[in-house]
């Protein structure tokens, strides 16, 4: 099945990597055709940074990669998730996932 996907005037869409073994949600990342493109390719979480204008490889510097075993797309077609297994913490603080902190 085709699906065809809706990205943002900036070409981007939202990307959530759940943990495949515990459904917990571990970070959001914006995604480009060509993030996507690669994260198929090698199986390997890649996305768009919005704050450096350039594509990474979650890991490429923490070795703390998000191994993608299935992708997903939401009803609307403008948010993708992603099953992955990580090899480490998630978030960029050494939290297992960047959704460590409560609002109150």
């Amino acid at each position: 099945m085709t699906i065809d996907l809706k990205y943002d005037p900036n070409g981007l869409i939202p990307a959530v990597a759940q943990d495949t073994e515990s459904g917990e949600v571990l970070m959001v990342a914006w995604m480009n055709a060509e993030a996507l493109r690669l994260t198929r390719e090698t199986g390997e979480a890649h996305f768009w940074s919005r704050s450096r204008q350039e594509l990474w490889r979650k890991g490429a510097t923490s070795g703390n990669v998000l191994h993608v075993g299935e992708i997903r797309v939401d009803c609307d077609a403008d948010t993708l998730l992603l099953r992955v297994s990580p090899t480490g913490p998630a978030c960029h603080t050494g939290a297992r996932s960047c959704f460590y902190r409560a609002l109150e």
